[in-house]
This record gives C-alpha cells, structure tokens and sequence, in this order.
C-alpha cells in the first residue's frame, strides 16, 4: 500500500509540474499573439522602404517628416496624393487633441460630481443612475456610435424644423459623444476612491466648524485628487484613441488622427502609418501607467 500510495502522489507531482510547464507555454503564446504584431509595427516605422513588405534598413525619415510638419509624411509626393493633403495630419492631430482635451475636462468635472453623489447621498433613482452608468463600458462601441448618431439627427431635425437653423456633425458632436462614454470611467474611478475614505475625516471637519463645502475643498478634495488626475488621464487616453464613436459623429472638418490614419490604409500601408501608430501607442503607454501610478497612491 505504502508503494503504490508513493507512485500515485509522484504521478500527481508530475501531472502538476507538467500543467504548469503548459500554462506558462499557453501564456507566453497568448501574449506573443498579442504583442508580436504591435512589436513588428513599431519595428517596420524605422524601415527605410516605402512599403512595409520588404525592409530595406533602418531610418528616421518617416519621424522626421512628422516632426518637421510634413503632414502625410511624403506622402503626397510618393503615391501621387493631393498637396492639399499634406497638413491633414496637423489638422488631425489639433482635433485629437483639441476634443480630447475639453471631453476630458467636462467628464471629469460631471464624473466626479456623479461619484460623490452616488457615494455620498441617497436619492430616488439611484440605482437606474448606477445602471445607467455601466451601459456606455458594457454595450459595443458601435452600439453607441450609432446610437449617437439617431440621436443627433433627430435633435437636429427638429431644430430645423423650430428655428430655420440647420446643424452639422462636427467637433461639437464628437465632443459630446467623448464624454458620454467617459464619465461612465471617470465615476467608477472616483467612486473607488471615495469608498476608500473614512468618513471620520469630514466628521472631524464638521465637528471643528466647517460646512459642507469647506470641507469638501479642505479634506475630500484633497484626498480624492489623485483618483480624479488618474480618471482624467484615463479619459484622455480613451478619447485620443477612440476611432468608433468618433466615426459615427464626425463631420466635415473634424477629423481626428484615428480616422486620418485610416483614410491613409485606403492608399498604402507604408511606414508612415507604423510610425504615427507607435507614437499614438507610446503617448496611450505613458498615460494608462501615470494613471495606474496615481491609482496607487
């Protein structure tokens, strides 16, 4: 019995140090497939050749020619593509930043004001608010472009129908679809942090004569300040990078360095694309870490 009890718990040692040996080959693939194409990009923005099939050497010309303000970085010269194109990119990247900078702003202000409503006070529809506020993370970003988009021409065909005035797709629309599915981020950030406090803090503040708001500016606020950057980082990563929403909401004139990147597929896949995807790639990196950084503390 000793015998065949010692041979079935090395069998059973075996099996486990074999199902580990295999997690760490099934987690090492899972990622090769996800990061080997993201590392073949950013290595093929140094290739020398005009198109990423064949690499002909290492240069810095396409991040060069982006710097430099050249627009579609030659682009326009290589593939025969309008001059009037050459500052597209510019154009494109003053939009991304432009909406995503105010979208953040205005989700992080309702953001936080939601959360502390939501954490702080008891009021009646509470709980639709807090269903309301998971469906922007839950529902497919299509779901919401379009939905967006109804919306928007209703509106605006009613207030052509009111006042005579006809409305447009544009940065303001694309504005407010940022915002929609930022806020939802934002809060559920915030939130965490507030539930995080020891209401003893504002007590204390109320027991040594401080109203609501004093103690809000003097202690809350302070405490929750690193959740609200982090959220607002959070926020503007998600809107500099969104493609989907921003399709569907986008109009003449508004066009955002995701969609530009896509019109410029529609020609050729050259570097020129690698290298505007890895300096997005890069700025998105450095933003999720300074949030996840700040979450921490």
């Amino acid at each position: 019995m000793t015998t065949e009890l010692m041979t079935k718990t090395k069998l059973d040692l075996l099996v486990r140090a074999i199902g580990k040996k295999w997690l760490w080959v099934q987690a090492v693939l899972a990622f090769a497939f996800l990061y080997l194409p993201i590392l073949i990009l950013i290595i093929y923005s140094f290739n020398a050749s005009r198109f990423n099939a064949v690499w002909r050497g290492f240069t810095l010309d396409w991040y060069r020619s982006l710097f430099g303000g050249a627009g579609t970085l030659g682009l326009g010269t290589q593939l025969g593509i309008a001059s009037s194109s050459s500052a597209g990119i510019m154009t494109a990247l003053n939009n991304s930043l432009l909406i995503a900078a105010l979208s953040t702003v205005l989700a992080t202000v309702f953001g936080t004001m939601l959360a502390l409503a939501l954490e702080r006070f008891h009021f009646p529809g509470r709980k639709a608010v807090e269903a309301l506020l998971f469906l922007p993370i839950i529902m497919p970003e299509i779901t919401i472009g379009i939905s967006l988009l109804v919306f928007f021409t209703l509106v605006f065909r009613i207030v052509e129908n009111l006042t005579g005035i006809r409305l447009n797709l544009g940065l303001p629309t694309v504005i407010i679809g940022h915002i929609v599915f930022n806020i939802s981020f934002v809060t559920i950030t915030v939130r965490a942090r507030l539930a995080e406090l020891d209401p003893q803090f504002e007590q204390a503040a109320f027991d040594l004569g401080a109203n609501e708001w004093r103690a809000f500016w003097r202690i809350t606020l302070p405490l929750i300040w690193p959740a609200i950057f982090s959220a607002a980082l959070l926020a503007f990563t998600l809107s500099l990078d969104d493609f989907v929403v921003t399709f569907f909401t986008t109009g003449v004139g508004s066009v955002t360095l995701p969609l530009f990147v896509y019109g410029m597929i529609k020609f050729a896949v050259t570097p020129a694309i690698n290298a505007i995807s890895t300096l997005m790639l890069l700025a998105s990196l450095l933003l999720v870490l300074s949030s996840l950084k700040l979450q921490k503390s």
